[in-house]
């Protein structure tokens, strides 16, 4: 297959055909990057953080337009595209300060001075997925960029028009030649000739837990390192104590937000059983209320899945003969790939629905005793990547926090993703960290050095 038909999943039309990359010009685009190594290293700090601040305010100028095109490729709605490429600008800008502040040690020692300095990698190799293409995009590439790597980039096939744009705007802004190339293809080829390059020194990967696996073996042969980010299963723990309204309202967005093709979706809710059946009372109008449309009109909160294939995939999961449907919203009739928010609740915690990330609209409630148990069904899961701990209780709330094995919790809120802290998953849900002041140190080796003064 040399060219990709990208389909809007709104309306199952063709958007655009894009040529797809073969391992030829994989192995090319590497080359160039890897010989725009030096220059891009060597350049002032100052320079190169200019650079960065020029791209994001090429980003910036061309927000509405990026938005379209997500909207349109990705099925996102208005809302959040507008959001994600406002994220692709801040991560730009916060990184755009790390060329000047990538600061080593003096560290104390006899018979001379030892120094220690952060080293670029070298060729950075980043395969992004389809459900939050820009965002994720920009989180790979500024750190990279901004401790003197150089990237290539591959987007999904079914979502590259956005990545394909800012490797545009990128040269636009004055980025030189190779330093940052946008290279479409299918994973089995470019992304799999990524990892097993000789020179792509660093791959970040963000997908399914199962090729996160097979990217980490094969990246063992040159001892290229990885920066794994996969699936998650996380968990919404609701206690008594909690203010159980603000829970119940909050809910649908933490699960439904971009129709819950999200590996931070708090996709299973728990309950404390003695306000189980109250926060059910309101988490049904809440869902109810939750808006399905097209993701051009700026009251839709959801849009379509990504494709016939996901939606095959996460009607499976509730037509399960053991899965109880509580309750669900509704969503469009005719074209597109549309599932409505659906609540259910499953039989036991061995369901597949709540064992397996679903990457669907789809959200399992089950109740629970008391601490213990909640903490127990929450670390559950092959998965740590996030949740939620609802409870008025700092104790209780610092307690839970530390003992739910997921590497981004937030207290009385659904938040996972700062473009300030780090972001990463315990367990099968990855390896590494982004964004934050921590994602340099995945883009740089420690260099120490030792200068005698004894003579």
């Amino acid at each position: 297959m040399t060219t990709y038909d990208v389909i809007n999943p709104s309306t199952e039309q063709r958007i655009r055909t894009v040529e797809l990359a073969d391992t030829e010009q994989t192995d090319a685009a590497v080359e160039r990057a890897a010989a725009a190594g030096p220059g891009w290293r060597a350049m002032a700090p100052a320079d190169r953080a200019r650079l960065l601040r020029a791209f994001a305010d090429q980003v910036d100028a061309h927000r509405d337009e990026l938005a379209r095109l997500e909207v349109h490729n990705a099925g996102h709605t208005i809302g959040n595209a507008l959001w994600e490429v406002g994220n692709v600008v801040d991560v730009l800008e916060y990184f755009a300060a790390a060329p000047e502040r990538l600061c080593g040690k003096q560290i104390p020692v006899a018979g001379g001075i030892d120094i220690t300095f952060h080293e670029p990698l070298g060729v950075v190799g980043i395969i992004v997925p389809w459900n939050f293409p820009m965002p994720i995009a920009g989180w790979g590439m500024a750190p990279a960029l901004a401790a003197g790597n150089t990237v290539v980039l591959k987007p999904a096939e079914l979502t590259p028009l956005t990545a394909l744009r800012l490797g545009e705007l990128a040269l636009e802004a004055g980025f030189p030649e190779g330093v940052l190339t946008v290279l479409p293809g299918a994973g089995t080829v470019v992304g799999r000739r990524l990892v097993t390059h000789p020179l792509v020194r660093k791959v970040c990967f963000t997908g399914s837990s199962r090729v996160g696996t097979e990217i980490m073996a094969a990246a063992a042969a040159d001892l290229t390192r990885v920066t794994l980010e996969l699936g998650g299963k996380s968990a919404n723990i609701v206690f008594a104590d909690a203010d159980v309204e603000r829970a119940a309202a909050a809910a649908p967005g933490a699960v439904f937000d971009n129709a819950g093709q999200d590996c931070c979706a708090r996709s299973r809710i728990l309950v404390q059983r003695n306000v189980f059946d109250r926060f059910m009372e309101l988490l049904e109008p809440a869902v109810k209320a939750f808006r399905v449309g097209q993701p051009t009109n700026t009251e839709s909160q959801m849009g379509p899945l990504i494709s016939a294939a996901q939606l095959d995939r996460v009607r499976g999961f509730v037509d399960a003969a053991d899965v109880e449907l509580a309750f669900r919203g509704t969503a469009p009739d005719g074209p597109g790939f549309w599932y409505p928010p659906t609540v259910v609740q499953p039989t036991s915690t061995t369901d597949p629905v709540w064992h397996e990330e679903v990457f669907g609209p789809v959200v399992a409630v089950l109740p629970f005793d008391d601490e213990a148990d909640a903490i127990a069904m929450a670390n559950d899961t092959a998965y740590g990547l996030s949740g939620s701990i609802w409870t008025e209780n700092i104790g209780r709330a610092l307690r839970v926090t530390r003992a739910v094995e997921a590497g981004n919790l937030a207290v009385n809120s659904n938040s996972s993703v700062r473009h300030s802290t780090p972001f990463g998953g315990f367990k099968g849900s990855g390896i590494g960290r982004e964004l934050g002041p921590d994602a340099l140190d995945a883009f740089t080796e420690v260099k120490n050095v030792f200068i005698a003064t004894d003579h």
